[in-house]
């Protein structure tokens, strides 16, 4: 593994993103872990539960978009996206 000079610093909301795991939308299951934002491969609609619990559907996401939206779950019933990568 690379040697990080940045692993004592405090990550603040707008550092890089520290790790990062691809999300299945599902519409009953939370992720492991909350992410504060996300990555879409494949343009589409994104239906997800920000981490604040409101329900919001992202409508027409370009494709390779970063959505900076703290979330628990990506709901499978209203999205159309693809490729969704999870950034922590």
């Amino acid at each position: 593994m690379a040697d990080n000079p940045f692993q004592t610093y405090s990550q603040s909301v707008t550092a890089p993103a520290v790790d990062a795991f691809p999300i299945t939308p599902n519409d009953t299951t939370d992720l492991t872990q909350a992410v504060r934002a996300i990555y879409v491969g494949n343009g589409g609609d994104v239906n997800l539960i920000t981490a604040s619990g409101s329900t919001v559907t992202f409508p027409a996401v370009g494709g390779s978009m970063v959505l900076p939206v703290a979330t628990t779950r990506v709901r499978a019933t209203g999205t159309t996206a693809s490729g969704i990568v999870g950034l922590v």
